[in-house]
């Protein structure tokens, strides 16, 4: 079967949840037993999000091959459950770069470089890549940005092509507008959608498929007014009411009918979606349960988008203990000027995540000098394990000298230092160490008890690592490296030895948690905050570990 595509633009405004609905059309037909991959393709001209600061973009996704990409990727992956590729995020940087190298080795053989049909080329080419590299049944390609933005046109001028080259009964567009609802008359709003899809077919894209994204419901008189205006299939309008959860985004697309819908029109098998397991996940979220208080110290809270991986690991590890994980979200920089038993004394359980920079470097110690000092238990990710590291060093050494050198160039004791191989790097972008490596887990230890294997795979992103000229001292202080390197020369995981649960990782294991299969070690941290708030808390110990690696 040749590949089929679904293209997907927005209309109106942005921010309506492309990436959701794209996330959750492919959860559709991957439940129709199909191999689905999803690209988006973003018009900023970054080569990527790498350098990017977090409010500009927000988080930035890190592939197992060790692209940097959209957030939206982290949802493709975690409602479709596969693995994607650098194949499958493309920016208008990338493109152009690609297209210029090819001008400068005289690829074009002196013809004048244009944006058609040069560029747009590359943007099919691209796109047929990302089909291939994933051997897709179906690629869904989201478009970023809106409809009418001036940098969004190469893109949209290259998927208006597609259907010419490969063919008619190959490709779907599907628009996501907003239909918005006007609160002195409690009328539901089509012309914004009537506009939008009028400026898409101006640049002679006929949707087949309109998503109203509204608050309310859709009666059926304003989706056949919708389908008079477009030239769209009444079938094909499809409302999208804002969901109590992201995860029930697939089972509302489903009772509405777009996945037969896009089978009929792809020509693809009719069989009948397996959607149980994803229908069991959706009814056990939004089951009444017990909540914990979970406090992320970080210097983005404000923008929770920066840590969107993180916040969804929670979550899929409070499905995993049948308890709702309520977010503290605690500004690392504000935590400097408060005082940290009132702002964090009622918090069940601590995480810092990942960053870079030292702002609020010195309220994320805070934070884990009152988790180990309280014994509450700490997850620590990337920045979040040297944190923990430079804390007890401190401790150790009983002075405040210890420190990284990216916060501190000159500190009398860098306890975290860059990585031997970073020192000549000038460039930032894309150089960092980057995607999945292969790490060696220590057996008795806390990492151990969650993985229930001596070998792990995980992505990175990071620069610096643990000193291990300060090992011995760390570890007479209580340190256990319980994970490392596959060579065994860098530390990866670390916990200490008569804490609860207090427990770091130089890589990110948010990144590969999804909703049906939750990390290890995030279920094993909510497992020890459920076990801290449990009658016998107060009591609770954990078997040291008496033996620092």
């Amino acid at each position: 079967m040749s590949t089929k595509y679904i293209f997907v633009t927005g209309g109106v405004v942005s921010s309506l949840g492309k990436g959701i609905t794209a996330a959750a059309m492919g959860r559709l037909l991957k439940a129709r037993g199909l191999r689905v991959a999803i690209q988006k393709l973003d018009p900023y001209i970054n080569v990527d999000p790498g350098t990017m600061s977090p409010y500009e973009h927000g988080e930035v996704y890190v592939l197992e091959d060790g692209a940097e990409t959209d957030l939206d990727l982290g949802h493709y992956e975690r409602f479709i459950d596969e693995n994607l590729n650098r194949a499958n995020n493309a920016t208008t940087g990338q493109i152009y770069s690609e297209v210029i190298a090819k001008e400068r080795r005289g690829d074009y053989l002196g013809k004048t470089i244009q944006t058609i049909p040069h560029i747009t080329n590359e943007i099919k080419r691209r796109i047929v890549l990302a089909a291939r590299s994933n051997e897709a049944d179906v690629l869904i390609v989201e478009i970023g940005g809106t409809v009418g933005d001036i940098e969004s046109l190469p893109f949209l001028e290259a998927i208006r092509q597609m259907r010419k080259d490969v063919g008619r009964t190959n490709v779907v567009y599907v628009h996501v507008t907003l239909l918005p609802r006007i609160g002195a008359t409690g009328e539901l709003k089509t012309k914004p959608t009537q506009h939008s899809v009028k400026e898409l077919r101006s640049l002679g894209i006929q949707p087949d498929v309109i998503i109203t994204r509204s608050d309310y419901t859709v009666p059926p008189d304003v989706r056949a007014k919708i389908a008079l205006f477009t030239d769209v299939d009444v079938e094909g309008v499809i409302p999208l009411v804002t969901a109590d959860t992201i995860y029930a985004v697939p089972l509302e697309l489903e009772e509405a009918g777009l996945g037969d819908f896009l089978v009929r029109e792809l020509g693809l098998p009719a069989r009948q979606p397996d959607l149980a397991e994803w229908r069991g996940l959706v009814e056990h979220i939004r089951t009444p349960k017990p909540s914990l208080r979970v406090a992320v110290v970080g210097k983005y809270v404000e923008l929770h988008d920066a840590y969107m991986s993180v916040k969804e690991a929670l979550h899929h590890a409070g499905i995993a203990q049948g308890v709702d994980v309520d977010i503290e979200w605690i500004d690392s920089e504000e935590l400097e000027k408060e005082e940290v038993a009132a702002r964090l004394g009622g918090v069940d359980g601590i995480l810092v995540p990942g960053g870079f920079g030292h702002r609020g470097i010195e309220g994320k110690i805070m934070a884990a000098r009152f988790a180990r000092e309280n014994r509450i238990p700490y997850f620590g990710l990337c920045l979040g394990m040297q944190i923990m590291v430079i804390e007890l060093a401190r401790h150790a050494l009983g002075n405040e000298t210890a420190n990284s050198t990216e916060f501190h160039p000159t500190t009398k004791h860098p306890v975290i230092d860059l990585l031997p191989e970073q020192r000549s790097i000038t460039e930032m972008g894309g150089t960092m160490r980057l995607g999945a490596e292969t790490s060696r887990v220590r057996a008795g230890t806390r990492a151990y008890a969650a993985y229930q294997t001596d070998r792990i795979s995980e992505r990175r992103r990071h620069r610096f690592e643990v000193n291990n000229h300060y090992l011995p001292i760390l570890q007479a202080a209580g340190l256990v490296v319980s994970g490392t390197s596959a060579d065994g020369t860098l530390v990866d995981i670390a916990e200490l030895a008569t804490h609860p649960w207090m427990l770091g990782t130089q890589y990110h294991p948010e990144l590969k948690s999804r909703p049906n299969r939750p990390h290890p070690l995030f279920v094993a941290f909510i497992a020890a905050v459920k076990a801290r708030t449990s009658p016998q808390g107060a009591a609770l110990n954990y078997e040291p570990l008496t033996e620092p690696a």
